[in-house]
């Protein structure tokens, strides 16, 4: 029997993924939380304490997301210590409806505005509101509130100890599942530059993905860092670690490759219109490596060994044929396009390596760099951002010039309506309406509107098949198991599909009042109208009350990446001056930009998710991105080829040159931020660089030509120093024409004042 248009490979391998994803083990690890607690008390007849105790459980598990093993230990106990002291809070408020109305505003405030300290902390404070809610859903009337809350903080601590049972069942799960999704990030990534290589391609539409990728592996980059060398400081090193880390080593590089070629696609499409035979050659070894990167993951997933295979390097020597069948001795423009095809290949080639090694260190046959990295531990700490828990944070953000202060005092008031709505239409369960509102508003007006959808359409879902559920079937013990079953499904896939999460949330919901009441149907009801009440509020709230534009924010990224990148200039300049070992600087500047690139590319990507009228300048901020995008790649380029070629002693016209672009990058700055730069600088130093490099090309290619043999040593080094000549020329002048292009574009979009 067939089935068109199934793949069945695929199905099994995303199947594979999914239960063995850490947001899978994370759900049935809290599916136990939750229920072995429930279970007990009601067999000891205490089912209020097993509530509480599963109640805590849940609200200890917020932030228990990826990263270091410690700072995961230490968010689920700061998350159970918010749960307990917001429970305490609600359990106090027993003043008159419209004197706990502002109390719950202002305790709102409160959590939410701890969100100041990042990414971890606004999710400890998410545990704080979700608590606050939870203390006015009269759960039991048996606990006084203050046991309840005591066993709530204990419930957070059953949840850890259940983390740390599996993490130490467990160790490696976490690591895995984030290099395999590095590494099908990284994939995909070099698929995306294929398709750009076609001159018919929508590069448009490939550009948005490409950024896209970008700042999600710049996210999983970032991640294994802090799990990698977090855990080596805190549990000491091993091989295991130690090939890990290289592997993701080889992941940077990897991406750095990827960014450096091609750069310029006009150029390219140029050359290779000529040569139309290469544009397939060097665009099949790219999908044969994105394939090989994607075979890679897969067998890392399922513990299988890696089969070798010669493919990537049959193609590489069909490539390298092509080239050399090439003459060399042309002049002008043949001997230019000639050059820049052995360049492309050398990147090509260096990939391939990279690619090699990463299945060397899998098939554990690449031991030799396990020492360099055991050498580097100290170094390696330098690569963790650490958040900062001053005070001073605090202070510095408590004004309407904050995202997180305007988030905190829009959450607050915007709760404070439902809490007033709810109480006075005498709604069921008013804190269905304030669960809504914590879990959809988020500070920026895109994610909440998208949200909302999704929150109300999966809770139409699941309150429609629950409601057939419930009219054909009439046992306890069913409703018991899938309400089980869908808890699991609804957390596993709260990050990778919301409204099938919200779907499986309202069926987990209906079926738990299923045994608890015998009126179901009306607790649909309810439960479909608070849902539409808290996300329609929670909408209106991000529209109207002092709202965080993007195009408000954005100048501060953009300015913040180009400055990174101008960072990243300078310490390639430095490196081209001082040769050898590849410093710690330079890796420390490179990872910057790629970060600080990302967070302009995700700027971006929230501006186009907010109404029309607010996406001010949307196209010159996408040209902004895309050129910015392109100075890193460029940046990259440049890098890569001094890190891995033999180059000559930089000279004051290389200098010249960088000079120009740095400042430009300055007064870039200097028009986002409307300072005054009066700086100018002598433009025949640049042009006097240009005529430097177009002379000494011309000289090197005399001295070739000049030659008998092909093979005579002194001509090959002639033949690489006229690649470097040309590549960096080309990158020189592609770097200077961005910063100009930047400039021009950015003088276009009048920022708005700070």
């Amino acid at each position: 029997m067939k089935y068109p248009n199934i793949d069945f490979k695929e199905f099994s391998k995303e199947t594979l993924l999914f239960l063995k994803s850490r947001d899978f083990t994370k759900a049935m690890i809290l599916g136990l939380g939750i229920t072995l607690p429930i279970v007990v008390g009601v067999s000891l007849g205490k089912l209020e304490i097993g509530l509480a105790i599963a109640v805590g459980a849940l609200l200890g598990s917020p932030s228990d997301v990826a990263g270091s093993f410690r700072n995961k230990n230490f968010g689920i106990l700061l998350s159970a210590l918010f749960a307990v002291v917001a429970s305490l809070a609600g359990g106090l408020l027993n003043f008159t409806v419209w004197l706990t109305i502002p109390s719950v505003g202002i305790l709102m405030f409160l959590f939410s505005y701890f969100s100041v300290y990042g990414f971890r902390a606004s999710l400890i404070s998410f545990s704080g509101l979700f608590a606050l809610v939870l203390s006015f859903a009269n759960i039991s009337n048996v606990l006084e509130f203050y046991e309840r809350a005591i066993l709530i903080g204990l419930g957070g601590v059953w949840y850890l100890l259940l983390t740390i049972i599996w993490h130490k069942i467990n160790p490696k799960a976490q690591t895995e599942q984030l290099l395999s999704q590095g590494l099908d990030l990284t994939s995909n990534y070099l698929q995306v530059r294929g398709e750009l290589l076609a001159p018919n391609s929508d590069r448009e539409l490939l550009q948005r993905k490409l950024l896209d990728l970008q700042a999600n592996l710049n996210v999983n980059h970032e991640t294994l860092r802090d799990t990698l060398i977090s855990s080596r400081k805190t549990s000491g090193s091993s091989n295991y670690q130690r090939k890990r880390l290289l592997i993701f080593i080889q992941l940077v590089d990897i991406l750095e490759l990827a960014m450096a070629n091609p750069v310029n696609y006009e150029k390219m499409d140029e050359i290779l219109s000529k040569y139309p035979e290469k544009i397939k050659l060097f665009q099949q070894l790219i999908f044969d490596m994105a394939s090989r990167i994607n075979y890679i993951s897969d067998t890392f997933l399922q513990s299988k060994k890696i089969s070798s295979s010669n493919l990537l390097e049959d193609c590489l020597q069909k490539i390298r044929d092509q080239i050399v069948s090439m003459d060399v001795h042309e002049n002008g423009e043949s001997l230019e396009n000639s050059i820049l095809l052995k360049n492309l290949y050398d990147y090509q080639h260096k990939q391939v390596e990279k690619i090699n090694k990463v299945e060397r260190i899998l098939s554990n046959k690449d031991f030799k760099d396990l020492n360099f990295v055991k050498r580097t531990e100290t170094e390696a700490q330098r690569f963790i951002v650490h958040q900062e828990y001053d005070l001073k944070i605090l202070t510095e953000n408590f004004s309407l010039k904050s995202a997180i202060f305007k988030h905190s005092l829009r959450l607050a008031l915007v709760v404070m309506i439902g809490f007033a709505i709810g109480t006075y239409f005498s709604l069921q369960n008013t804190y269905w309406i304030l669960l809504t509102i914590i879990v959809i508003m988020r500070p920026n007006y895109g994610l909440t509107k998208q949200r909302s959808k999704q929150r109300i359409i999966g809770t139409l879902i699941g309150a429609a098949i629950a409601t057939g559920i419930v009219l054909i079937i009439q046992n306890t013990t069913v409703y018991a198991i899938l309400a089980i079953i869908c808890l699991v499904l609804a957390f596993s896939m709260v990050q990778r599909n919301y409204k099938t999460s919200a779907t499986f949330i309202t069926l987990s919901v209906v079926f738990i009042y299923a045994l608890l009441t015998p009126d179901v149907i009306s607790v649909i009801q309810f439960r479909v109208v608070d849902t539409i009440i808290g996300a329609g509020l929670a909408a209106i709230g991000n529209l109207i009350l002092w709202p965080s534009w993007e195009f408000l924010g954005i100048k501060t990224i953009l300015e913040a990446s180009l400055r990174a990148n101008k960072e990243y200039l300078l310490t390639i300049q430095k490196y081209y001056q001082e040769k050898g070992n590849l410093p710690t600087s330079y890796k420390l500047s490179r990872k910057a930009a790629f970060l600080a690139t990302g967070n302009l590319s995700m700027a971006f990507q929230r501006m186009t998710q907010e109404p029309k009228s607010k996406q001010v300048h949307v196209d010159k901020f996408y040209e902004i991105v895309v050129l910015n995008n392109t100075l890193l790649s460029s940046l990259a380029s440049l890098g890569t080829y001094i890190q891995n070629h033999p180059t000559s002693k930089a000279s004051n016209y290389f200098n010249n040159y960088i000079e120009e672009i740095a400042h430009n990058l300055n007064i870039a700055e200097n028009i986002i931020s409307k300072n005054d730069y009066s700086k100018t600088l002598d433009s025949s130093n640049r042009k006097e660089a240009q005529n430097y490099f177009e002379q000494r090309f011309e000289s090197i290619n005399m001295n070739i030509n000049e030659k008998e043999s092909i093979n005579d040593s002194t001509n090959m080094s002639n033949t690489h120093r006229l690649q470097e000549v040309q590549l960096v020329t080309a990158q020189l002048k592609w770097l200077y024409s961005l910063s100009e292009k930047i400039n021009k574009r950015i003088s276009l979009i009048p920022f708005p004042k700070d």
